[in-house]
């Protein structure tokens, strides 16, 4: 477990009061059932923008806090336990493109609004169903960029986009010959399928640039996958000893006992990679490729068993849509796809580490 600055930890107490009290599942209810076409409410991001979490990995030189990936991840774990949508980490990776970018106007024209939360910016990678950034025929001619990525995480409601290329990284402005499909996914969030069609774009970098941007997105996700297990072992830890069945709390069921002790275990293990790979993001590590994808792997196949247990230990209202465990399972089984599953950094984390 990462030991925390007294700012983090008040951080970390804000986030989890501000979402206990202003943004429940409850919440999550009512925007899915309402369907805004941003995929989030707006009024909740303006909010998120008068506490400052988007510039929480803006450098303080670009008008952001400058506090680091760990402190970010300290506040999606919060919004991941109770489902709260926003475009938060998608926008914190877009960011770091620019703030890591080669163009200096970039940086002046959209870091200060994005740390305001003015700005929302995706991040478009892939343009298949499986996250391949090997794989990309978007291409950039005379400063303009052509191709279709498809899954784009808040590409519904962004301003622009930071859009990989096969030589590299572009920003691409969201009004500039930007057409965008909204794709609907199980977990009712924002994904839409987005096409450049000869659209102006500044260069940020080379493809070690994408590389290194997209290890920032899949660590920002296994964050958010760490606040939704948790949340969604301690929903259950609380029904299992709440139901009685046959005369007894079912938390007392020997079997049941051991499904919960294998969660616990694995969930510590969960958070131990987790926090290491926003360090290592934070210290620049040499081996961030492989933290991140160690904490992506042991996060997606954890978060996986936890809302599958959630949903089946909870019996037949579990199965319902009346209670909130299938949101957890569908949300979880978005995120393990985002950035990789677990099978892709499995692979991955053998390649790198010499297998």
């Amino acid at each position: 477990m990462a030991v925390l600055t007294e700012d983090q930890t008040m951080l970390r107490d804000m986030a989890q009061s501000w979402t206990d009290k202003e943004s429940p599942v409850a919440a999550f209810r009512a925007l899915r059932d309402a369907a805004p076409p941003a995929g989030f409410d707006p009024a909740v991001w303006a909010e998120v923008g008068q506490m400052g979490w988007p510039g929480i990995v803006v450098p303080e030189a670009d008008g952001g806090a400058g506090m680091g990936y760990l402190s970010l991840g300290l506040v999606l774990e919060q919004l991941g336990r109770t489902l709260t949508a926003t475009p938060l980490a998608a926008t914190a990776a877009a960011a770091s493109a620019i703030a890591m970018g080669e163009d200096a106007e970039a940086r002046a024209a959209w870091l200060p609004r994005i740390a305001a939360g003015e700005a929302i910016v995706a991040l478009a990678v892939d343009e298949g169903p499986l996250h391949d950034p090997e794989a990309l025929a978007t291409v950039v001619a005379d400063g303009r960029l052509t191709g279709t990525k498809m899954f784009v995480a808040e590409g519904d409601g962004a301003h622009a986009f930071v859009v990989a290329a096969a030589d590299g990284l572009y920003l691409v402005a969201g009004d500039a010959a930007v057409s965008r499909t909204p794709r609907r996914m199980a977990d009712s969030r924002s994904h839409a399928d987005v096409r450049f069609d000869a659209a102006p774009a500044v260069r940020l970098g080379d493809k070690a640039l994408t590389a290194a941007i997209c290890d920032r997105a899949a660590a920002l996700v296994t964050a958010e996958m760490l606040g939704l297990a948790g949340q969604a072992f301690d929903d259950t830890n609380a029904y299992l000893k709440t139901r009685v069945q046959f005369g007894q709390p079912l938390s007392t069921f020997q079997a049941l006992q051991h499904r919960m002790a294998k969660m616990f275990t694995e969930l510590e293990l969960m958070r131990s990679v987790v926090e290491g790979a926003l360090e290592a993001i934070d210290a620049g590590r040499s081996d961030v490729a492989q933290l991140v994808s160690l904490a992506k792997a042991v996060g997606g196949e954890t978060t996986k068993l936890v809302s599958r247990e959630m949903v089946q230990l909870h019996g037949g209202i579990g199965m319902t849509d009346e209670h909130h465990a299938g949101f957890y399972l569908k949300r979880a089984a978005v995120l393990e796809a985002m950035w990789g599953n677990a099978a892709w950094h499995r692979d991955r984390f053998g390649r790198l580490a010499g297998y």
